[in-house]
Parts: C-alpha cells; structure tokens; sequence
C-alpha cells in the first residue's frame, strides 16, 4: 500500500477527469489520497471531493500565498471549518513562503499562528509549506511547541540537511516530493537516505513536480510510484518494504483511516 499524503485533486487537469485520475492511482497500488486546501474559496470543492470519493481523505488550512486574502482569519475559523467533516484530518497546508513573498511576511507569521494553535486544540497534524524561511520556520515550531505539543509534517521538503535534522529533533515527519528524483537534486536525496525510516512519508504535490522518468508532465497521483522505487533503492529496502514503512508512518502521524 502506499499513500499519497500531499496532492491537489481541485486542480486542473486532475479535477476534469479526477475519477480516472483515482482509478490510476488505485491500480498503481494507491491505496489513499490527502487532498490539501490551499484556500477559503475552494474548500467546498474539498468537501465534495472526499464526501465522494472513499479512498480520499482532506485537510483544512490557508496556503502562505493566500495569507493576504485571509488576514481576518481566527483559529476558531479553521477548526469550525475541520468539524465540518470526519475525513477532514490534517490543518494545512500553512506555514512561510519568503522565496516569492507573494503575502507580507507579517501576514503569513499570523496566518502560520494561527494555524499552529488550532493543531494544538485539535492535535490534527499541522501540514507546513516552508521555502527560503528555515531559520523563521523552526523558531515559530519551537516556541509553539514549548507552550503546548501538536504534530508536524514538512510536506515537500527541499531544505537542507541542518535544517531537517532540528525539524526531526522536534518530532516532526518530513515528506519526499518528485524533486528528489532530478538530477540536480543530489544533495536532497543524500539528506533522505540519512533520515531516519521512521519520519518519512511520500507525496506527489500533485499537479505540480512530476518525478523523474515523467518530469515536465503535469503530475498525479499515481506517479508516486516513481518516487517510492527512488526513495526504496536510496534507503537500500525493497519497494515492498518502504511502502509500509510510510504507510505505517502516514497512520502514525494521522491515525488510522477507513
């Protein structure tokens, strides 16, 4: 079994053929999908997805690119919204985006705040979108976690080495995207074969960041096939083996599923 703990099934062009696109998925052996908000605006569109949908499950939370249209937002508002369906089981994705900064850096401080403390109330997974902002990241996630514990996924993670390692002291699950397939990925792929087997899950971000041999196509989730045979040979265990040692991480980190 695998599962695919990061995609965007309410994007085009999954979401114009998105029973095909699960069908695939599921013979590729796929056997469970997260799709992630990313918006206010879209959520009903999540809703629907995972209300029919089994094998699909959903998440609630503000992307840092879209902090600038949420500046209102309360953490009351996020965890009203994840009470609206049990198969809402993740908050995020959220975090910081100082590479395009397409949101004021105070706005998405507040915004990943926010965030934070409803993973505390709710102890559901925070799901963090971090890119140029390790040091603001880790500073926020270490204080948070000194007033109250809440868990911690780094999706796609493309840091470095140092980074990674505070992100496992402080308990946190790192999740491996397409990327660590290219060519110029090298060192990323050397941070994954050091981590240790029990804090890695795997992803597709899905249409985005298509794995090598299928990059340039506009991803999906069956194409985390890819990244898990790269990702098994990396570690040195068999295709098998690190399907369940990430299905077991994934039911670990979010609970069991049905």
């Amino acid at each position: 079994m695998i599962i695919d703990s990061h995609c965007h099934l309410n994007y085009e062009p999954m979401s114009l053929s998105l029973k095909d696109t699960i069908r695939r998925a599921n013979n590729d052996g796929v056997e469970y999908l997260l799709t992630i908000s990313t918006e206010d605006k879209s959520f009903d569109k999540i809703l629907n997805i995972i209300s029919n949908n089994r094998c699909v499950y959903g998440t609630y939370g503000i992307h840092p690119h879209e902090a600038k249209n949420h500046k209102s937002l309360k953490t009351a508002d996020i965890i009203k919204k994840i009470n609206i369906n049990k198969k809402i089981i993740g908050i995020g994705e959220t975090g910081l985006d100082f590479y395009y900064n397409y949101s004021d850096k105070k706005d998405q401080i507040k915004c990943f705040e926010e965030h934070i403390v409803a993973a505390q109330e709710t102890q559901l997974p925070l799901i963090v979108h971090t890119r140029k902002a390790e040091t603001e990241t880790f500073e926020i996630l270490k204080k948070k976690l000194i007033e109250k514990n809440f868990k911690i996924l780094i999706h796609c993670f493309t840091g470095s080495k140092e980074f990674a390692f505070k992100l496992i002291d402080l308990g946190a699950y790192i999740s491996a995207s397409g990327v660590v397939t290219f060519k110029k990925s090298e060192d990323l792929a050397n941070t994954f074969k050091e981590l240790p087997n029990d804090r890695i899950l795997v992803e597709t971000d899905s249409p985005y960041l298509a794995p090598v041999p299928l990059r340039g196509k506009p991803n999906e989730p069956s194409f985390i096939i890819h990244t898990v045979k790269f990702l098994s040979k990396l570690k040195e265990v068999s295709f098998d083996d690190f399907c369940d040692i990430t299905t077991k991480n994934f039911f670990n980190l979010f609970g069991k599923i049905n």
